[in-house]
């Protein structure tokens, strides 16, 4: 299971969880198709494969052009809010691997959440809320916190902050997938251009 493909899917949905976390903090809104994979993928937690962790590769396909631009020739791409959230994601990732404890009250959290998603639907504002308390009560409170930019009037939205929330708690569980399928901060110095082809392939046939 440690291949290309998979580690390219999980990447590509990590960048994604985190560029709909700033589009959200400077907008209000993002892209509908992909909040909907990156919230469902915290649902999927036994999964027959990479791909279907996301709904399959056109859930990604948002992560997988931003990929395409951070590795490939973009150096401005490299100073957006999504690429520093990002990477605390994957300093975050490396403590919570340690702590068993989060990790099941992580578990534990994402079944409860599974009521309101059943009830009221998976982009509801309940389900945002149920996921954003998961998060605040967990990877939030590492010493090391994700500090999110945007506009003020927009993060001091409480549906705003959750879905902000619920979206770093997705992008954790990318990181970790990531993680489990072999991939490395090292692939992304020495492994780019394999990484940038296997993008590119991977949105061809979405």
């Amino acid at each position: 299971m440690k291949s290309l493909f998979d580690q390219t899917l999980a990447l590509a949905g990590l960048i994604q969880a985190c560029r709909l976390v700033d589009d959200v903090a400077r907008t209000g809104n993002c892209d509908n198709t992909a909040l909907e994979a990156s919230i469902a993928s915290l649902f999927e937690t036994s999964p027959e494969s990479t791909e279907q962790v996301f709904g399959g590769k056109q859930g990604v396909a948002l992560g997988l052009n931003l990929l395409i631009k951070l590795l490939d020739k973009s150096d401005a791409a490299k100073q957006e809010n999504w690429v520093r959230y990002a990477l605390s994601v994957m300093h975050l990732e490396r403590q919570l691997r340690k702590n068993q404890d989060m990790l099941m009250q992580i578990s534990k959290g994402l079944s409860q959440a599974e009521s309101p998603r059943n009830h009221f639907g998976l982009l509801h504002e309940n389900t945002f809320a149920n996921l954003a308390g998961t998060y605040q009560s967990t990877i939030s409170t590492f010493r090391t916190r994700i500090q999110v930019n945007g506009e003020p009037h927009i993060l001091k939205s409480e549906h705003n902050a959750s879905k902000i929330r619920a979206l770093l708690l997705a992008a954790m569980r990318s990181a970790m997938l990531w993680r489990q399928v072999g991939g490395h901060r090292w692939h992304l110095l020495f492994k780019r251009k394999a990484i940038v082809e296997e993008a590119k392939r991977l949105l061809a046939a979405a």
